[in-house]
């Protein structure tokens, strides 16, 4: 009986349970559920700092929304598209085990943590969220020994946003030299790539060996960019759907956030939103953006949440399938995506999101706040490895160290940290009169 190729794991189970029925996409769900890297997403930051408030969202809940959406999206698709989901075989398990675990490798203090670390990487390979997950679900998740949560190969495709190396991405044009103080490093020049770890090329080369080279290729294929790094063209039907949840949770979503919290006025709503969507001309949307402001902002709670419901049906039930014919393999050749004036419709809101909450300035001091908080935790620990890392983190950095890669695994010990785990951390090491024995132990 010949295998699905898409169902294999890298390390063959050892083992069959007794009335364990489930299907390979079933047990990954389980994998990451139950997960040591899924849990702390409870206490990372989404867009506002995590304990200034309990109402507003995490890396957990959304996870957990984007999760619903992605099997709304899957469901939509099966209706709409029935012959050609069928052959894709697509499975709502297996895009619900993507949506949850799409963040899992982004570190504390969100791209505050990320520009922290990346820059802190930039002579040993980078830092980056999509390449952590990689990571965390190959080879650091302690379900196995050395494979992390051991995922079946499709799920591990549909997590692979940006399917080529950051060393090939990378043009930063920039040298800050260590000699620098850390707080003079300026996020906007130390964006990463979005790619994979080149230390990570091996679990890749078995992800992509059912493809044929040309696909390979195409699927590896980069855009340069007339500024900025270079960007990767192309991901798997199960991953563009992911995608899409995940920009519809951050675009409608986290925006109910900065409404509750009194972030955004509904006049800035308005003028950035409202006039740009009519002008779309997107189905139902452009006919009812001039009332949606008012509900969106209404003090009836059910009413705000209605119109929240309202917009995200209107975003998932717009998706359709399109062809690339660029590639072979059925998985590579078909995407999920909005018809043009939806995208750019979703644009609008993700563009408020960013511009109203994301960069007013009592976030980005937040960000900024926590970036000098990873940024001096990981300078300590590269300084003095052996004297300054837990036992077991020890261990795996000098067996990297072998391999030459031993600030990597100070990258992947930071990274897991929590907002709270990293902030008492740091407390401890760095100011006086605070912290003790117990307070270090008990980390």
């Amino acid at each position: 009986m010949q295998t699905n190729p898409w169902h294999e794991r890298h390390l063959p189970r050892a083992e069959s349970r007794d009335g364990d029925h489930r299907s390979p996409y079933q047990r990954d769900k389980a994998r990451v559920l139950h997960s040591a890297a899924f849990r702390r997403l409870q206490a990372k930051t989404q867009v506002l700092g995590v304990g200034l408030s309990d109402f507003y969202r995490t890396r957990l809940t959304h996870s957990l929304e984007a999760a619903q959406i992605g099997t709304g999206i899957t469901a939509q698709l099966m209706q709409k598209h029935p012959a050609k989901t069928a052959e894709l075989d697509v499975d709502e398990h297996l895009i619900e085990t993507l949506c949850l675990a799409h963040d899992i490798g982004h570190p504390p203090f969100g791209h505050g943590g990320e520009i922290a670390l990346h820059y802190m990487m930039r002579h040993y390979g980078g830092f980056e969220g999509n390449a952590q997950t990689f990571r965390i679900v190959t080879k650091l998740e302690p379900y196995t020994a050395q494979n992390g949560m051991n995922l079946a190969r499709r799920s591990v495709l549909g997590l692979i946003k940006y399917p080529n190396f950051i060393d090939t991405l990378n043009r930063h044009t920039i040298t800050e030299e260590a000699d620098h103080s850390l707080r003079q490093v300026r996020a906007s020049n130390w964006h990463p790539p979005k790619g994979l770890y080149r230390c990570d090329e091996a679990m890749f080369d078995w992800l992509l060996a059912p493809l044929s080279s040309s696909d390979k290729d195409s699927f590896m294929c980069i855009e340069e960019k007339a500024q900025g790094h270079a960007k990767t063209r192309s991901k798997s039907f199960d991953c563009s759907i992911m995608e899409l949840a995940d920009d519809i949770a951050y675009g409608i979503h986290d925006l109910e956030d900065a409404i509750v919290m009194g972030m955004v006025k509904q006049s800035a709503f308005e003028e950035a939103v409202v006039e740009s969507i009519q002008n779309l001309n997107v189905p139902w949307l452009s006919e009812h953006i001039q009332r949606i402001p008012e509900k969106l902002f209404s003090h009836e709670h059910h009413i705000r949440k209605n119109t929240i419901g309202a917009l995200v049906n209107c975003f998932i039930t717009a998706i359709h399938i399109e062809e690339d014919d660029r590639f072979e393999h059925s998985l590579l050749r078909y995407n999920a995506a909005f018809p043009s004036p939806f995208q750019a419709a979703l644009d609008v809101f993700k563009r408020f999101v960013y511009q109203h909450v994301i960069r007013k300035p009592e976030i980005q001091l937040l960000e900024y706040k926590g970036q000098q908080v990873v940024m001096e935790l990981f300078e300590s620990f590269n300084s003095d490895p052996e004297r300054l890392l837990p036992l077991n983190t020890r261990n795996r950095w000098h067996t990297a160290m072998k391999q030459g890669n031993g600030p990597r695994v100070i990258a992947d010990y930071i990274s897991g940290m929590t907002d709270e785990f990293a902030s008492r951390l740091y407390t401890n090491m760095f100011i006086p009169k605070r912290g003790g024995t117990h307070d270090t132990l008990s980390l």
